[in-house]
């Protein structure tokens, strides 16, 4: 099979993974428990020579497919929950679930992935090695990845005939909205950012707003610590080694005439870097103390750990770029000069496995990328011929990960 012949089988597969996309987008589900979402994707894989495992903590699926020839495990990644928000996209498909809907494109990598699984199988044969399917709920904020790889994912049993098959590569594609269809961008070392949610709590002493001086306002004290924070940020982190904090809610009070008793802050810390994640945190902790001591008030700062930074493997984030060079042109692969400050639950798996993930172009017709409506957008399209692209990288990826002598055209 040659590299044509590959992304015309990929158009092949295409109107199953279109109708297969179209479905899951109406019935989008949230979370890790997603009955509906599971047995759509059991009866898509129905009939595939696939070992299968249903995970029980989540709502997950590992579908393994064993090559005809002995060689190690490549996971192909494809997350499949969506987000609590409205769809008003006056799509013929949109959502029928009120206040949720698919505008991450967890669907498309839902889809993309059973086609892959179709067309691996297709070429059985030649798969030197096994190829594990990861279906993945719970990654918008919930884990789903962490929760897979607790219950075993990667503890991977030999061949029938006793030769170990370990996991040795991962690969996994993220649609944007943002980048042209067909089109392919990652680079190697951190690709997305860590994800920790903040909250500071300041504790004053509530009394009449007529008389401030008799009371300890949270208030300003609050709002002091949010612009100490972004001075923190500016002035001690490396900006070639950046963070992002964030403050995305403020609470205080009941009424107008009123000082309250305390004031919560509420927000998001991002970094690319463990090191900076460890010294922001630091940071955010002395500052608030230091600011509310100032003011003679108290804090209590809570840092609830999230995702950890999205780390690609330099060795395997360029292979992947090979591949992604011969399946869709060279001319539609891109270096990305900076990670993006997004977070992605594929992180604890690179964090055990060497892999890569990319992102994968799919503006709708028509729109200009940089005006489009982003992914998280309740105005978010995708254009569904992007799948072909995403179904020939998947099965690429994983044929040459197996066996780099194998059928590839190169």
């Amino acid at each position: 099979m040659t590299i044509s012949t590959m992304r015309d089988e990929a158009h092949d597969y295409l109107s199953d993974a279109v109708a297969l996309r179209r479905q899951l987008h109406q019935w989008p589900e949230l979370g890790n428990d997603l009955p509906i979402t599971r047995e759509t994707v059991l009866s898509s894989l129905e009939g595939l020579p696939l070992d299968l495992k249903l995970h029980t903590t989540t709502s997950g699926i590992s579908a393994m497919l064993t090559g005809g020839k002995p060689g190690p495990t490549i996971l192909l990644r494809g997350d499949m929950d969506a987000l609590a928000m409205p769809e008003d996209t006056d799509l013929d498909f949109s959502s029928k679930v009120d206040g949720c809907m698919h505008a991450c494109g967890h669907d498309t990598h839902t889809a993309m992935l059973v086609g892959a699984a179709k067309m691996l199988t297709a070429h059985r044969s030649e798969l030197a090695g096994r190829v594990l399917f990861m279906f993945q709920p719970g990654e918008e904020g919930h884990g789903g990845a962490r929760y897979m790889l607790q219950e075993g994912l990667l503890n991977v049993d030999p061949l029938a005939d006793g030769t170990p098959s370990p996991v040795t590569g991962a690969f996994a594609l993220h649609i944007t909205s943002s980048m042209p269809v067909g089109m392919v961008s990652t680079r190697g070392g951190a690709i997305m950012a860590s994800s920790d949610r903040l909250i500071i709590t300041v504790h004053g002493r509530g009394g009449h707003a007529s008389e401030p001086h008799r009371a300890l306002d949270p208030i300003p004290v609050a709002c002091e610590i949010v612009q100490a924070m972004q001075m923190m940020v500016t002035r001690s982190i490396d900006v070639f080694d950046p963070s992002i904090v964030t403050v995305g809610r403020i609470t205080a009070g009941t009424t107008n005439n009123v000082i309250p008793e305390s004031a919560e802050i509420e927000g998001t810390i991002r970094a690319v870097s463990e090191r900076t994640r460890a010294k922001v945190h630091a940071g955010i902790q002395r500052v608030a103390e230091g600011v509310a001591a100032a003011h003679d008030a108290t804090v209590t700062v809570e840092i609830r750990l999230g995702y950890p930074v999205t780390s690609n493997n330099t060795d395997f984030a360029a292979f992947a770029t090979g591949v992604a060079g011969e399946v869709i042109g060279a001319n539609r692969v891109r270096q990305m000069p900076n990670p993006v400050m997004g977070a992605e639950d594929f992180s604890y798996v690179l964090e055990a496995v060497p892999g890569a993930m990319m992102f994968l172009g799919g503006t709708s017709a028509g729109k200009n990328p940089a005006t489009a409506a982003p992914n998280h957008s309740n105005r978010v399209m995708f254009d569904e011929q992007a799948m072909v692209s995403g179904m020939a990288l998947y099965t690429a990826v994983a044929m040459r990960h197996l066996d780099p002598t194998s059928w590839l055209d190169v």
